[in-house]
């Protein structure tokens, strides 16, 4: 089999994946969001997890920022829901990274949808 050299391109996108997975708040934060239903307030997290509210912000501020989370505005409310094209994506891009598969081409990125119902 031939070996590859990951795209400088590819490489920046799963570290920038991995660098917002590197804190274990925003671990639960999307371990949790995966188990949810659909959308959840910042309200919400902030009761199932030991940080105050501004905290929570930030992280899932850094999650949407790659795009593991998606931000939905009803009103003054922000809602959080995992991006499921995530739950694809991501494992894929650990085993390319650990040598287990080759990579694959990446889909364009898919923009936050941020919709207001009123």
């Amino acid at each position: 089999m031939e070996e590859s050299v990951l795209s400088r391109g590819v490489a920046e996108l799963y570290a920038e994946w991995f660098r917002a997975l590197a804190d274990p708040t925003r671990v639960q934060l999307l371990a949790w969001l995966a188990q949810q239903p659909g959308p959840v307030s910042v309200g919400e997290l902030t009761n199932v997890l030991p940080v105050g509210q501004s905290t929570v912000s930030h992280h899932l501020a850094a999650l949407a920022e790659v795009g593991f989370v998606h931000l939905q505005r009803r009103g003054t409310t922000s809602l959080y829901a995992v991006n499921p094209r995530c739950l694809d994506c991501f494992p894929s891009a650990a085993d390319v990274v650990m040598g287990r598969r080759p990579p694959d081409p990446l889909p364009p990125p898919t923009p936050t949808p941020q919709t207001t119902e009123n």
